[in-house]
């Protein structure tokens, strides 16, 4: 149905009917595969690198100028870059890896490319916001750098990563309807392909109203855990 034929309220009570969501549900499928897969690459790379950030800073567990300085700066290339166009500069790098420069798998090079340096950077920030102190404390108490690391700097610091990375996973989800437009498949290929280009609005408000709940239901859940975390530690 399209508002050019019908009234909004028409059109946007046909988006939950039964005919618009048999095409939504198996796009929703692959949104899904593809948040789910590159968040958690995110995770694992965005923490690695937000670390190395730390440790080899000035004030770090292992200064080392170099790399802390050489690793900034590939982080923040990749930063300046629209979302756009690290996807457009990722499908020659999905066609060499994996045959083809389309789909989900193709597009989660892009997603991962474009949210680790900034889930790097959110680490970092989480990390740096950790009193002094306690790290000081147990470098004299003998701790070594990895106990320091995984006993004190992430545990600490794990309501403010909680909350980084939700953010992460929302532009993650942000990204992958952006995708769609360029082979992806997913909530953001039936939004374009079929919601604004064949007119279609009542699938292209159905696949809004699933994007807000997908973003709405990991705010809730990054928000819920961050909390308890806190209420556990008498903060809030």
């Amino acid at each position: 149905m399209s508002l050019y034929k019908y009234s909004f309220w028409e059109v946007f009570k046909h988006s939950f009917s039964a005919e618009v969501w048999e095409d939504v549900f198996p796009a929703l499928g692959e949104t899904m595969y593809m948040v789910g897969i590159s968040s958690v690459f995110v995770l694992i790379f965005g923490l690695f690198l937000g670390l190395v950030l730390i440790m080899t800073s000035k004030d770090g567990l292992t200064p080392c100028r170099p790399v802390h300085g050489i690793l900034g700066a590939i982080i923040n290339c990749f930063r300046s870059l629209p979302q756009v166009i690290i996807i457009i500069v990722m499908l020659p790098v999905a066609r060499a890896l994996l045959g083809k420069s389309y789909g989900t798998n193709a597009c989660i090079l892009s997603l991962v490319a474009s949210c680790v340096p900034l889930f790097a950077r959110l680490v970092e920030s989480s990390l740096l916001e950790l009193e002094k102190g306690k790290i000081e404390a147990a470098k004299a108490m003998g701790s070594t750098n990895a106990q320091i690391v995984f006993s004190i700097m992430i545990p600490e610091s794990l309501p403010s990563l909680i909350r980084a990375f939700t953010n992460a996973v929302i532009i993650v989800i942000s990204m992958t309807a952006l995708a769609g437009s360029f082979g992806a498949g997913g909530i953001g290929y039936i939004a374009v392909t079929f919601g604004y280009t064949r007119y279609n609005h009542d699938i292209l408000f159905a696949t809004i109203i699933v994007l807000i709940v997908i973003v709405q239901a990991v705010q809730l859940i990054g928000n819920t855990l961050s909390n308890a975390i806190l209420k556990k530690r008498h903060l809030i």
